[in-house]
């Protein structure tokens, strides 16, 4: 399994691109990020803990992920480039395919997109999102990204997203850019990512990986799909022997491994402990 990082960025602590750079120099595979446009001061969504208040005022002070991507891709030669996760249908179609390709592009095909369909329903409506309809739309806007990607004269006509026959470059170096769905285990999620995505990111409160991981590939060869889907690792406590017997029975492809929101010494520091008790190298 790779071992990539997760840092939830804000407006103060480790840069993005410090961290990517000291990450690549010990050995990780992947930096994640995540995305918040902006949080509405009245709130009727709970958090994905259940809870009615906010963990901590991070989520208010979230940096951009494309802008902070970009920062990474440009002091490092190696690392991939991901989310964990970003929220698509917050962004206009053209315009986000237009970014994401270019940061393909320019970083030499080292992109993933880590999305969720949103919890933050508020924050949904307020980009004129219908809460009901969320994965329809996020459906639309992959399906419309991926045909500017791949199409010479690209068009689609849907219920979210419609265009014309359009000219759009650069077409990212992979072909296509994976997409991993962070979401809640379940029958209709994994339907969802079996039909449309290329594999899932499980959420910090997810137990029995391996099982899910089965029920998932299921749906995956119900929905006629060849290979196997990408299953990743959020890993949101100590992990025990039997936590990795779990990933490894999962056929997990990365773990994903959260650090502090911190000054630059601080993280370092823990970067250092983290990659030796994984037996990493630069």
């Amino acid at each position: 399994m790779r071992n990539g990082i997760v840092l939830f960025t804000s407006d103060r602590g480790i840069t993005p691109a410090t961290l990517a750079k000291a990450a690549e120099e010990r050995g990780f595979d992947t930096i994640y990020v995540p995305e918040h446009t902006h949080i509405p001061v009245r709130r009727d969504a709970l958090h994905p803990t259940g809870g009615e208040e906010l963990p901590d005022d991070r989520y208010l002070r979230t940096l951009d992920p494309w802008v902070s991507l970009a920062t990474c891709a440009a002091v490092t030669e190696r690392i991939g480039l991901s989310t964990a996760v970003c929220l698509p249908v917050e962004s206009d179609p053209i315009t986000l395919a237009k970014t994401l390709a270019t940061l393909d592009h320019l970083s030499g095909g080292r992109v993933t997109i880590g999305a969720g369909f949103g919890w933050n329903t508020d924050e949904l409506t307020d980009h004129h999102v219908p809460a009901g309809k969320r994965r329809t739309v996020l459906k639309e806007y992959l399906e419309a990204m991926r045909a500017l990607w791949t199409e010479e004269e690209a068009s689609y006509d849907g219920e979210f997203v419609s265009f014309g026959p359009s000219w759009a470059y650069p077409k990212p170096p992979q072909g296509r850019i994976p997409v991993i769905i962070g979401a809640g285990a379940g029958p209709q999620t994994f339907d969802w990512i079996a039909r449309n995505a290329d594999g899932w990111m499980t959420t910090p409160t997810t137990s029995d990986v391996a099982a899910n991981a089965d029920k998932l590939r299921k749906a995956w060869a119900d929905a006629g799909r060849e290979g196997q889907p990408d299953v990743r690792i959020l890993v949101a406590k100590r992990p025990e022997e039997s936590d990795f017997a779990d990933w490894m029975s999962a056929g997990a492809s990365e773990l994903i491994w959260g650090v502090p929101d911190a000054d630059e010494a601080k993280v370092l520091t823990y970067l250092d402990k983290m990659a030796a008790r994984l037996g990493l190298s630069a």
